[in-house]
Parts: structure tokens; C-alpha cells; sequence
């Protein structure tokens, strides 16, 4: 991956993974996640998405090549691997695979504590925390006893505790309705404009053009890197990873069709947005026209221009 110009925090170089028994997920593989960028990853199901999470997290070791942090090769030590963890966290798709302690205060110090730090300072990590996440009054409540969403933000709480500079997500919307969808996104910019590095999976192709600045789409002779715009208004790419085109690049392309004001430069991220593109400079007083089949724009009939 060679998006930005920003030194990577972590990378894969020339990096190989099969599992026991199965076929070979990856081969050569080199991906970099770059500070300061909100990276979606995206691929159909099988694509190897979480394979690539966990490689980059150290969950798994690449069979061939090497994993690096800052450039520095992350070896099979235990101070390499604390090195690593303390660096890049990833939290899991379901809260339930993460959370195991008795209340949610307990469960975010875990992973503090491991590192030997002293309990004021672990106290610290573990309130500010739960303060970034919007879960301070939860601290003792049973971790049983939390909501879906509630779950996902304290297992989020957990990883956010080890102060990461990336932060890694797998799927980390699903199951959440559009209302914590939106608090959850809420978080993240937070998070990030604290300084940490947020790299997402999803299958939200709309989400991922809203919310990240690049994307990685796992597709045959893949990954393919790059913003997101670029990538996701790519439809032969698309097709290719098995993924639908955004509402935002098709609104574009009829607008463009249609001469209106928004079919040129990025195409809208939010209905927001599309809604607000007759007020652009130059757009005013010219209406949208009349809406045909399926509430596209009906095609007007030529004009003196020949449109």
C-alpha cells in the first residue's frame, strides 16, 4: 500500500499466510498503514480481510516475509511482541469474543495491567477510556448485562486502555442499528482527532466512503489501495471484488448526466450533501428535473444546445 506520503506505523513486507490445511491466502502480500489516515478495508466474504487484521496485529505470523513497526522487524520475542501491542490493537467483530472479565471497569484495565504499568496510572488509562467512549457510568456494571452496543464500546474501551497509535476494526458496525451506527462513528472521530490511527473492515461500501480518507479493496491480483473516491468509483473493480457500487458515486453520475450542479469533483458522501449541492456556487436557479422511473431524473428533451 503506498497511500500518503507519511512514514507507516506498521506494514507487511513480501508477506505470505496459508492456513494448515487450506489454501494460500496471501503471497507477497506488502500493505502499510500510515499515520493519520482512516483506512476501510473491503472484500467479499472469503477475501481474507480478517487474516489480513490479524497479521497486522500479530494474531497470526506470516509464513514467509515479515511484519514491521516504525520500520523495525517484529520478531517472535515477547518484548517485540509487547512492542507490537502497544503500538496497533485490534478489536474483534463480536464484543463476546473479547470481553471476559466480571464488570466493564475490570475488563478495560486488563490489558494495562499486563504491561506492568502502576495502578494509578492503569486507573488513569482505564477513566479516560471509558470517558472517550461515552461509557464512564458503566465502569461496574456486569459485563452480561451490557447492550450489543454497549458491549462493542467497552470492548473498544479495552484496546483504546493501551493508548495505540492504530487502532484496528473488524466490522465493528454490525449489529448495530442506524442510531448507534452513528454514535459509534461519533467515537472514532474522536479517537482520531486525538491522534490515533483508525483502519476499519466493512461491507458498508456507503459507510466507507463517508467515513475514510483511503481504501483497500481485496480483489483478485490485490489489494488495490488508494482514496477512497478513486476506488470506490472504480465499477470494474468493484465487480471484481464482488462489492456494489456507493449511492454517493451513482447520484454522481446522474447528476453529471444531467449537467446538474455535483456530477463534477467528488461525489457526495452523505444525503446531506446531496441535498445542499443545488446551493454550490454556479448551481443556483437551476432545478432538478422531474423525477422518471425508480425517482432517477427524467431525461429532458433536447434543447437548443442539443441536451
Amino acid at each position: 500500500m503506498t497511500t500518503g506520503s507519511a512514514p507507516p506505523v506498521v506494514e507487511l513486507a513480501e508477506a505470505g499466510y496459508g492456513y494448515e490445511d487450506g489454501p494460500t491466502v496471501f503471497r507477497g502480500l506488502t500493505f502499510a498503514v500510515r499515520g493519520g489516515r482512516a483506512l476501510a478495508l473491503l472484500g467479499r466474504n472469503g477475501s481474507g480481510k480478517t487474516t489480513l487484521l490479524r497479521l497486522l496485529t500479530g494474531g497470526l505470523r506470516p509464513t514467509s516475509g515479515e511484519l514491521r513497526v516504525d520500520g523495525v522487524r517484529v520478531g517472535p520475542g515477547r518484548a517485540a511482541l509487547t512492542r507490537l501491542r502497544t503500538s496497533v490493537q485490534l478489536v474483534l467483530q463480536d464484543p463476546d469474543d473479547q470481553l471476559f472479565a466480571a464488570s466493564v471497569g475490570q475488563d478495560v484495565s486488563f490489558g494495562p495491567m499486563n504491561l506492568g504499568l502502576p495502578e494509578e496510572q492503569v486507573g488513569r488509562r482505564v477513566e479516560e477510556s471509558l470517558e472517550a467512549l461515552g461509557i464512564a457510568a458503566l465502569r461496574d456494571r456486569p459485563t452480561h448485562l451490557l447492550s450489543h452496543g454497549q458491549r462493542k464500546r467497552a470492548a473498544i474501551a479495552g484496546a483504546v486502555a493501551m493508548r495505540p497509535r492504530v487502532l484496528v476494526l473488524d466490522e465493528p458496525t454490525a449489529g448495530l442499528d442506524p442510531h448507534g451506527q452513528e454514535q459509534l462513528l461519533d467515537v472514532l472521530a474522536g479517537l482520531q482527532e486525538s491522534g490515533t490511527t483508525v483502519v476499519m473492515t466493512t461491507h458498508d461500501v456507503d459507510l466507507a466512503l463517508r467515513w475514510a480518507d483511503d481504501a483497500a479493496i481485496l480483489a483478485p491480483g490485490g489489494p488495490y489501495t488508494g482514496p477512497v473516491g478513486d476506488l470506490l468509483g472504480d465499477s470494474a473493480l468493484l465487480a471484481r471484488a464482488g462489492l456494489r457500487q456507493p449511492w454517493g458515486q451513482a447520484a454522481a453520475r446522474v447528476l453529471r448526466a444531467h449537467g446538474l450542479p455535483g456530477g463534477e469533483g467528488d461525489a457526495p458522501r452523505t444525503p446531506e450533501e446531496l441535498l445542499s449541492l443545488a446551493g454550490r456556487p454556479g448551481g443556483a436557479g437551476r432545478s432538478m428535473p422531474a423525477a422518471g422511473a425508480g425517482g432517477l431524473p427524467a431525461q429532458a428533451p433536447p434543447g437548443p444546445a442539443g441536451r
